[in-house]
């Protein structure tokens, strides 16, 4: 006998496609102001969102759909910009990404949700939750602080942390091994390093070194602001990340009245590509409690 689908899930199924990518129930997208974003739905049960980072889209989420699909409704959507969403005037501006968010859940109904965002979408998860503490049910920032300023954890480790990553990550551009994966996991599995490498090069048109740098401005939030933010939140990381400096987020963690940090032994910054069933393990007990 077939699942019910959500109410959300059987709305506006006119912005449906024909045939749905890789098991998606559900696709279309949000028009905004100067951008369309493009979502996919998987699944049944509560809703489970997932923020893309940087050098992803929608489809960063291909090891963590088919499984968390069998107990929530998994939304996956690409950042404006991120192809096959769009943007206007090329580089996208990261402060709207909360209000596209906003409008992505207004337009599928969802009232309350859990969000896994990783690196670049700790900027879109955090700035939701500030605006929408009720809203949130619970947070998992993956690699990332999202606008809080990591440095103030340790401004003194954090400036040495900056200069060895920046030494280490020209190196890997030299090598044409992504920063975001780095040299063990290139050399243990090359495949998934060609994988990883062709999703980011989906966006190819847009100007990411602009955008990056919009996106270091704006983490500019001190602890001060997120003092009562009562959303449950996870700050996963991994031990030899060089983009994102894992000995910071125990100690933003315990800024937030409820918060907690989870490492990864050996993995980069994108734990939820490299270690997916101990990411995916980690994201369960934590969404699901």
């Amino acid at each position: 006998m077939p699942r019910a689908k959500p109410r959300a899930m059987m709305a506006a199924m006119n912005d449906a496609t024909p045939w749905a990518p890789h098991g998606a129930e559900r696709t279309g997208f949000v028009e905004r102001p100067g951008s369309r974003i493009y979502y996919e739905m998987a699944g049944d049960g509560p809703f489970l969102i997932f923020a893309h980072g940087l050098g992803g889209n929608h489809l960063s989420w291909w090891q963590q759909v088919p499984v968390f699909r069998e107990r929530f409704t998994c939304v996956t959507f690409a950042h404006r910009g991120f192809a096959p969403s769009t943007v206007a005037g090329g580089v996208p501006d990261p402060a709207d990404f909360a209000g596209d968010l906003e409008a992505l859940t207004a337009h599928l109904g969802i009232e309350s949700f859990s969000i896994v965002a990783q690196s670049m979408g700790g900027w879109t998860a955090l700035e939701f939750a500030l605006r929408h503490p009720g809203r949130v049910r619970a947070m998992v920032l993956a690699a990332t602080s999202g606008t809080l300023d990591p440095a103030q954890a340790d401004p003194a480790k954090f400036a040495e942390w900056s200069n060895r990553a920046l030494a280490v990550n020209a190196d890997l551009r030299m090598r044409a091994i992504h920063p975001a994966l780095g040299a063990a996991m290139a050399e243990a599995n090359p495949a998934m390093h060609h994988l990883y490498r062709a999703v980011d090069a989906l966006a190819t048109s847009l100007p990411k070194d602009e955008l990056r740098a919009r996106i270091v401005k704006m983490r500019s939030r001190k602890l001060a602001d997120v003092k009562n933010l009562k959303v449950p939140t996870l700050f996963l990381t991994g031990s030899a990340d060089m983009v994102f400096p894992s000995f910071a987020a125990p100690i933003l963690a315990r800024g937030f009245p409820d918060a907690g940090h989870a490492e990864f032994a050996g993995a980069g910054h994108s734990a939820y590509f490299e270690v997916p069933d101990a990411f995916n393990r980690a994201v369960m007990a934590f969404v699901a409690r």
